[in-house]
């Protein structure tokens, strides 16, 4: 299992859900993280392939260089299963995501809503040109353009998703647009690092934020229903998890697996998040 960052909840929690389905299948799961560098990953999938592994679970650490570790095992004749992330040009024997167009369409309608349909707006984005970066933003655009008294005045780009760039940003964002109204941070990361900042800068009555993914840490603050960040969309990741396992099973036994397996990220307004934070799906 090869994934981009584990400081991230979102890729632990699909961590969590490969181990846990691993074990009870009495399978050996050797994790590599690469911290968000696609040099690093490349390095860590070439010694995995050393190793005698006869599957491979892969969520590319970004856009750059992501198609090489599916090329590399496919050429070892090693099934390969893709997570979250598509390699462009370098598929494997299939992808396993979330449906991120509408569910960001439906958080980023949900926080314009919120906001009265009228104001200012910023997106801070994932790591651009990624699977999910991509889809999230054409779905918020999509609710953008719905809602003509809404004016989009600032997009920011991110490297690792985090909460320490969504903080960083949005203080800067803030500093250029006062009168901000709604910040849509495609990752929880991003929006509780965003909350943080308009906290900070006592807008918190001002600005509605949407976040992404479902986060452990994020559903909690969520929960309370007491801050700027309002609403997230909870991705399936556990069980994204063990579909892999399942079909890394189903390819090494020589039967065939869907191309594509999605789900759908379910929209969940603070008063929905107790729920998703007692049984993580």
């Amino acid at each position: 299992l090869a994934v981009p960052n584990l400081q991230a909840d979102f890729f632990n929690q699909i961590k969590i859900g490969v181990e846990n389905y691993a074990k009870e299948k009495g399978i050996e799961v050797v994790v590599v993280d690469a911290k968000n560098d696609t040099n690093t990953q490349v390095s860590q999938v070439q010694d995995l392939l050393t190793q005698g592994i006869d599957a491979f679970i892969y969520i590319p650490a970004g856009a750059a260089a992501a198609a090489v570790p599916t090329r590399l095992a496919r050429e070892a004749k090693i099934p390969v299963i893709n997570v979250d992330r598509f390699p462009e040009g370098e598929p494997g024997d299939t992808f396993i995501g979330g449906e991120g167009v509408n569910s960001s369409y439906q958080v980023c309608k949900y926080i314009i809503e919120k906001a009265g349909g009228a104001g200012n707006m910023a997106i801070i984005h994932g790591q651009k040109g990624t699977t999910p970066e991509v889809d999230r933003t054409a779905g918020c655009m999509k609710a953008i353009g719905e809602h003509p008294d809404v004016k989009l005045v600032d997009e920011q780009w991110t490297n690792a998703w985090s909460a320490d760039e969504g903080f960083s940003i949005t203080q800067n964002v803030l500093q250029a647009h006062p009168d901000l109204k709604i910040i849509f941070g495609q990752a929880d990361g991003i929006a509780m690092g965003a909350a943080k900042a308009v906290e900070g800068a006592g807008l918190a009555s001002q600005v509605v934020i949407g976040g992404y993914d479902g986060d452990m840490s994020a559903l909690e603050y969520l929960s309370k229903c007491s801050g700027p960040f309002t609403v997230t969309a909870t991705q399936s990741t556990r069980r994204m998890g063990t579909l892999a396992v399942d079909s890394a099973l189903a390819v090494a036994a020589g039967q065939k697996v869907e191309e594509k397996q999605v789900s759908e990220a379910v929209l969940t307004p603070c008063d929905k998040a107790g729920e998703y934070l007692a049984n993580h799906p």
